[in-house]
């Protein structure tokens, strides 16, 4: 916890301080009240006073419980602003850091985690710091600063003040020792119902399709009633402790009151006076001990609170502290333009038994098309995924313009590239907010988002949509259909005007005219332009420069398709596999 406070900015900073010495104001208006207390005590009980005096008395017991009521609304508006100005920078922190994670980190967490720790963790921190800011000062300093008042009074009343103290923290020891594992395992249960649910909801048109809502309200159950059964056992275990607080501060005014009767009865009839002081300071040191028990209270509700915030910082924390496997290097411009060179390039991913790509040797020139073909796992993404750099290869070179892709910083490497995904993805907004996603070296104008459209083959709905390209995107692109979403993602790489062009079994949408289409637009129009495609459907990819056809990581066939169509029998297989001899022919 302490650890992620250090990370508090200094306006925030400046906050707390002044809430804590509005807080010390407060404690001395409150601990003066006792003494005016016994004050008015005395002036009561002795014969001839005067009632100016015990009016004046009452007016700085007035004054007193204003100045207190003002200093903490001004501590609760402190606290509030530095909660809320500290989780807005972490929150934002955590997100920025979460964006530069690699693909090896993102999966090490798992999405549903990184979700549940930029939402519920920040907000365990934001609740712990506006109610905990105020109890953590307030609750030590008027404990200590109420014994040092009463110790001097009576060492018999001290005693039993300190013997309830002792066993009050004992308690509090033990229950929050006792909770603390539990709240580690309530949030990654947390974690497993974002990730149930989010799976869900995801695919809840598979769940319908296949009449699974039995089922998948079963996994939640599950998951949900183990989470619940163990916030019982920690709100049954939290439950002892407002019974034992009750217990402590009832039994210890009960024991103040009858010692303080014995110690009364002690003092001769005769000495009026001296009885007179001792029930003053009984009545004095009840109303401190009340306030030492009172901020034993406090921190008790703190305890509450502690264990899930610091299991949130923690969280929290490790996500910070993880630094991304794939370090940026420095170069923003290669040697050649629009190559991209594999030499002797092996890859395993993390924690694989495996190598996934094995001794990959390839090179493509500037305005040349590559095609990528093979079985499914054949490592056809994952060729591709080391251009973009989305990991690192195990051994041998992947070159990009002739320099090695580790040396390029990321804007340097991104600027040169435009990668269409496999799964086409769009985000909430416009359509043209899609296609110029992003930052680009070179400025998008109204002008390319159109050129990209329309060689995307996607003017022909975007025109018929209410608003054109301006229409408005639902989240993850849920009211347009799968070609039209493919066919999107398409412009937004052209409208790049990147030097190289990835596509990721980007034409599976489409149609067979839309296809053939789309890339007689792109043969004709990105003349300059190096296209690398990977594709299952012969058709797209016969007419490229060059065809790597992948087998279990390796390269077992690379010409055109005349070539391999008589020299590569995993090509050709494929190739029966989708024509006739005679169309083929």
């Amino acid at each position: 916890m302490l650890k992620l406070l250090k990370r508090m900015r200094s306006k925030e900073v400046l906050m707390c301080l002044i809430c804590a010495v509005f807080l010390l104001g407060q404690i001395y208006f409150d601990l003066k009240l006792p003494d005016y207390m016994s004050e008015l005590t005395v002036l009561i009980q002795t014969p001839g006073s005067e009632m100016a005096d015990i009016w004046k008395t009452g007016f700085s017991m007035l004054l007193c419980t204003l100045a207190s009521a003002v200093l903490c609304v001004a501590c609760g508006y402190l606290s509030a602003k530095a909660a809320s100005g500290f989780t807005y920078w972490v929150g934002e922190d955590l997100f920025k850091h979460v964006i530069g994670l690699g693909q090896q980190e993102m999966l090490s967490f798992s999405v549903p985690s990184l979700i549940t720790r930029t939402t519920n963790d920040i907000t365990q921190i934001q609740m712990m710091i506006v109610m905990g800011l105020q109890a953590l000062i307030k609750s030590p300093v008027m404990a200590v600063w109420a014994i040092i008042k009463i110790l001097g009074k009576s060492w018999e009343l001290s005693a039993v003040t300190a013997g309830f103290v002792v066993a009050i923290c004992l308690s509090v020891a033990i229950i929050v020792s006792t909770v603390l594992p539990r709240f580690r395992i309530v949030q990654k249960l947390t974690d497993k119902i974002n990730r149930i649910a989010r799976e869900n909801l995801t695919g809840i048109n598979v769940v319908h399709a296949f009449n699974a809502e039995d089922y998948q309200n079963q996994k939640f159950d599950k998951t949900n009633t183990q989470m619940k059964n163990t916030q019982l056992k920690n709100q049954r275990t939290f439950a002892a402790m407002q019974p034992i607080m009750g217990l402590g501060m009832n039994g210890l005014s009960l024991c103040i009151f009858w010692l303080g009767a014995v110690l009364i009865a002690g003092i001769p009839a005769a000495d009026t006076a001296a009885r007179l002081t001792m029930f003053s300071e009984v009545v004095v040191f009840s109303t401190y001990a009340t306030y030492v028990v009172m901020s034993f209270m406090m921190l008790v509700m703190i305890f509450m609170m502690l264990p899930a915030a610091q299991v949130s910082a923690e969280r929290i924390n490790q996500v910070l502290d993880t630094h991304a496997s794939i370090e940026e290097g420095v170069k923003t411009d290669g040697k050649e333009i629009g190559t991209v060179e594999f030499k002797n390039v092996t890859f395993r991913y993390p924690g694989a038994a495996e190598d996934d790509l094995i001794d990959v040797d390839f090179k493509v020139n500037k305005g040349e098309t590559l095609a990528i073909i093979g079985a499914t796992g054949s490592g056809k993404t994952t060729l591709i995924s080391l251009i973009a750099r989305f990991y690192d290869a195990t051994k041998g070179e992947v070159l990009v313009d002739g320099v090695n892709v580790k040396e390029y910083s990321f804007d340097g490497l991104y600027n040169k590239l435009g990668y269409v995904t496999q799964k086409a993805v769009l985000f909430s907004g416009t359509i043209e907010d899609n296609i110029t996603f992003g930052e680009s070296q070179q400025e998008t104008t109204d002008a390319d988002i159109q050129q990209a459209i329309s060689l995307a083959q996607a003017s022909e709905f975007v025109s018929k949509l209410e608003g054109g390209s301006k229409y408005q995107i639902a989240q993850g692109g849920r009211n347009v259909s799968g070609g039209q979403k493919q066919r999107l993602s398409i412009a937004r790489a052209l409208a790049r005007k990147a030097e190289i062009l990835i596509f990721d079994d980007s034409f599976s949408a489409l149609d067979y005219r839309t296809d053939a289409s789309l890339r007689a637009g792109l043969n004709e129009t990105l003349t300059d332009t190096t296209k690398i495609i990977v594709a299952q459907r012969i058709s797209t990819i016969r007419h490229a420069n060059q065809i790597l056809v992948l087998d279990e990581g390796r390269i077992v066939g690379k010409g055109r398709h005349e070539d391999l169509m008589k020299n590569c029998s995993v090509y050709r297989e494929i190739a029966m596999s989708q024509f006739s001899e005679s169309e083929l022919a």
